[in-house]
C-alpha cells in the first residue's frame, strides 16, 4: 500500500510539474528587420500566431497602418490624433483603462473621427497564462468600461500588454470574438526620459518601411508627435497609401 500511494504521490508531483511547464511557455513578440523595403521576417518561435488568428502584418502592397499603444495622455496624444486628422487617416488606438477613465473626451473624439478604439486589456498584465475565463474578464473590464464611459462599442481588436504571447492566449481570444494584433515594426520609444532624437527616429522608420506594415508607435513620444507630419507626407510621397486593420483578411 505504501509502495501503491508513493507511486501515486510522484505522478501526481509529475503532473503537477508538466502543468506548471506548459503554463510557463511564452514568448516575447519578435520580429527581425529587413531595410531597403524588404518585408520583415516573424521568428521562427513564433510561427503559431497566423494559425491561431494572429496578424502582424498586412498584404503586401504599398499600404500602411499606424497603431498606437496608448495607456495614458501626456498632451502627445491629442496632439497624434490631430495630426492623423488632418490628413484624414484613421488608426488604431489599443488603450488601457486609465486612459478611458481619466481621459474619456479624448477617446470620444477618437471613435467620432473614425479611428479604431482597440482592446489592450484592463492593467497591462500578461496574460499568456491566464484562463480562459480570466482572459475573458481582462477584456470585459475594459470593453464594459468603454462602453459605460461612451456609449461606443469597443472594437473587437487586441494586442497583447508587452507584445507577450502564447498559444494559450491567443486561443482564449480568438474564442471570444477577437482577433490579435502584433506588429511588423516598433521601436524603442515608450521612455519618456530617454526619448529618440527626431531626426534619427524618422530615418530609422522610413529605412525599415515595407509593404503592409503595421507599424506600432506609442503616442505618449514626444518625438512621435513631433515627426509624425514629416513621416504622413514622405510615405505619401514614397506611393505608400494608408489603411485601417479591417482591410487586413
Amino acid at each position: 500500500m505504501k509502495r501503491k500511494l508513493k507511486i501515486i504521490a510522484t505522478v501526481i508531483l509529475l503532473a503537477a510539474v508538466a502543468c506548471r511547464s506548459v503554463r510557463a511557455e511564452y514568448h516575447d513578440f519578435y520580429i527581425m528587420r529587413r531595410s531597403g523595403g524588404k518585408r520583415p521576417v516573424l521568428d521562427s518561435n513564433l510561427s503559431y500566431i497566423p494559425e491561431h488568428g494572429g496578424i502582424y502584418i498586412g498584404a503586401d502592397e504599398p499600404v500602411i497602418y499606424l497603431t498606437f499603444d496608448a495607456g495614458y495622455e501626456n498632451g502627445n496624444v491629442e496632439k497624434i490624433v490631430d495630426t492623423l486628422d488632418r490628413y484624414g487617416i484613421k488608426g488604431t488606438f489599443f488603450v488601457l483603462e486609465n486612459i478611458i477613465r481619466r481621459n474619456t473626451d479624448l477617446i470620444v473624439k477618437m471613435a467620432e473621427h473614425g479611428h479604431t478604439v482597440a482592446n489592450h486589456s484592463a492593467r497591462h498584465k500578461n496574460m499568456t497564462n491566464m484562463t480562459a475565463d480570466e482572459c475573458e474578464m481582462e477584456l470585459l473590464r475594459l470593453s464594459s468600461l468603454y462602453k459605460e464611459l461612451t456609449g461606443k462599442t469597443m472594437s473587437n481588436y487586441f494586442r497583447p500588454p508587452e507584445g507577450k504571447c502564447s498559444k494559450n492566449l491567443l486561443d482564449n481570444v480568438s474564442a471570444l470574438g477577437y482577433k490579435t494584433v502584433f506588429w511588423s515594426f516598433a521601436y524603442a520609444d515608450w521612455d519618456n526620459m530617454k526619448q529618440p532624437d527626431p531626426e534619427k527616429a524618422i530615418k530609422l522608420i522610413l529605412d525599415n518601411t515595407h509593404n503592409g506594415m503595421i507599424i506600432l508607435l506609442h503616442p505618449t513620444s514626444r518625438t512621435n508627435a513631433e515627426i509624425l507630419d514629416r513621416l504622413i507626407r514622405e510615405w505619401a510621397s514614397r506611393g505608400y497609401r494608408f489603411g485601417t486593420l479591417d482591410m487586413i483578411k
